[in-house]
């Protein structure tokens, strides 16, 4: 990096340590080694960086649309000029592969830039009176909006969970994940700042995995929050779903998926063989929508099974330093091992395996299963690794049914010349998204992106973060036409 690592708090565009100067190890999960340490909040900071967000919200959002939409653009601008900063620590803090830090940190621009547009799109209604009124229906930025983000795409995740808010006249408390605090947050602050955020805009808290739980009650419970904007689990989403709820409070929630690769028989086989490496193996399949089922087709079955195995046999997986090993880490030691659990399962219950399923330290090799069934951990639970667990099917409406028997349903995706019957399919499907003759790794600034079910609730990207982020009010102004009930006048 061209500048010394950030590891303190960012609080009201101060950088501040810890209280009782606590800090915590965030590793290089490749190398085993420390990359920086890092403050460890606590409750106390959490609400100094809240309150800090909730006395600069009243000055931000009256601040011109036009001017935020610039400090937006500009945010874009430094992310630019910092690339290599950011792949550099993606990397090494998250063990990312080159390209998919290249991918990462040019898509986050892209959502800045779509942000500043969100800035023009505030829109409102002027309704009919039956009393001659001018009646106005407006939306306004709900005001200090608390944001959980992911330690797997950190950069682009916090982006995600925060643009659209902060463009619309809210501002933000960060927590990025205690795997990724450099890259998901603390760098972005130094971006923050250089783009001229004005102070306390967005505040970013740091903590570890012990401190996480009081640090995470905090920004839900406390008054001055009114969202909660969190991708992450299933099973943390929830509860901060459920917390939210409980106080009347807006969450978007992005959590977890099982998503499936359908592949019918009259599939382009090296489309669908593309579509299920990429989906399956990028970033070490830890992805929440990447492919965790592939599906297809008795008829062609084994002849995509033969392609498939060949074309992950050559993904090569090493330290992400090297910028040919496309293959990294798995995170840290508690996913390896639920990875490891969910193939040893399979092979128990009868799985074969085809390729892969060992695993050198932190490394996971690229492992394909066949034989998978529906009472198999790889088919019902997220693995969140390299494993591709492939099962085949007779009809497209088998293929239906397997793909909806989950509690997940955030994505999917359809591989068949039939573009008709692609459609009929992704209709049918229960999911928030689906994507025809692609994989279900699909993602762009402009889009409602979001599941159903156990996957999660509301929807980031365009307007659709727009009208998550901000307030409906009905305004009226009388003229003086509005008559009451003669008992109630003057006179």
């Amino acid at each position: 990096m061209s500048n010394p690592i950030p590891t303190d708090l960012f609080i009201g565009n101060a950088w501040t340590p810890a209280s009782g100067g606590r800090r915590f190890s965030d590793l290089n999960p490749a190398t085993g080694k420390e990359y920086a340490a890092v403050a460890d909040a606590n409750r106390d900071d959490a609400r100094k960086a809240i309150d800090s967000a909730a006395s600069a919200q009243p000055a931000w959002a009256a601040m011109s649309h036009p001017q935020r939409a610039r400090i937006m653009t500009k945010i874009a601008d430094v992310l630019e000029s910092r690339q290599a900063d950011f792949v550099d620590a993606l990397s090494r803090e998250g063990g990312a592969w080159f390209g998919k830090g290249m991918f990462e940190t040019s898509y986050a621009q892209g959502i800045y830039r779509a942000a500043a547009a969100a800035a023009y799109q505030v829109e409102g209604q002027v309704l009919p009176s039956e009393h001659g009124k001018l009646s106005l229906v407006v939306r306004q930025p709900l005001g200090v909006v608390a944001v959980v983000s992911p330690w797997n795409f950190p950069l682009l995740l916090t982006s995600r969970g925060l643009a659209f808010a902060l463009a619309i006249g809210n501002t933000i408390v960060l927590k990025p994940s205690e795997e990724t605090p450099v890259s998901g947050g603390l760098l972005l602050a130094e971006v923050f700042a250089e783009a001229g955020l004005p102070e306390g805009v967005v505040n970013v808290v740091t903590c570890s995995r012990d401190s996480v739980r009081e640090v995470g009650d905090e920004m839900v419970s406390n008054p001055h929050v009114k969202a909660i904007s969190f991708t992450g689990s299933s099973a943390v989403g929830a509860q901060i779903a459920a917390q939210a709820g409980s106080l009347l409070k807006r969450a978007c929630i992005e959590a977890g998926g099982k998503d499936a690769l359908i592949v019918l028989e009259d599939a382009d086989m090296e489309r669908a063989v593309n579509a299920a490496t990429f989906g399956k193996f990028m970033h070490q399949g830890q992805i929440c929508m990447a492919v965790e089922r592939i599906l297809v087709q008795d008829s062609i079955a084994d002849e995509f099974t033969a392609r498939y195995v060949e074309n992950v046999k050559k993904l090569k997986m090493g330290d992400p330093a090297d910028k040919s090993n496309v293959l990294g880490p798995i995170i840290n030691k508690k996913q390896l091992d639920n990875i490891h659990r969910h193939v040893t399962e399979a092979v128990e219950l009868g799985a074969r395996l085809l390729t892969g399923g060992k695993h050198d330290g932190l490394y996971y090799e690229p492992t394909v299963l066949t034989n998978v069934t529906r009472r198999m951990k790889v088919f019902t639970d997220e693995t969140f690794g390299p494993v591709a667990p492939i099962l085949t099917f007779g009809s497209v409406d088998e293929a239906i049914e397997i793909a909806n028997d989950s509690v997940y349903g955030l994505s999917a995706g359809i591989i068949t010349r039939n573009e008709e019957l692609g459609l009929a399919v992704a209709r049918r499907l229960q999911t928030g998204m689906a994507h025809i003759n692609d994989s279900s790794v699909n993602d762009e600034p402009h889009v409602p992106f979001g599941g159903v079910k156990y996957s999660g609730l509301g929807r980031h990207g365009g307007k659709w973060s727009i009208d998550t982020f901000s307030e409906t009010r009905w305004i009226t102004l009388d003229r003086g036409h509005r008559l009451y009930p003669p008992a109630f006048n003057m006179g």
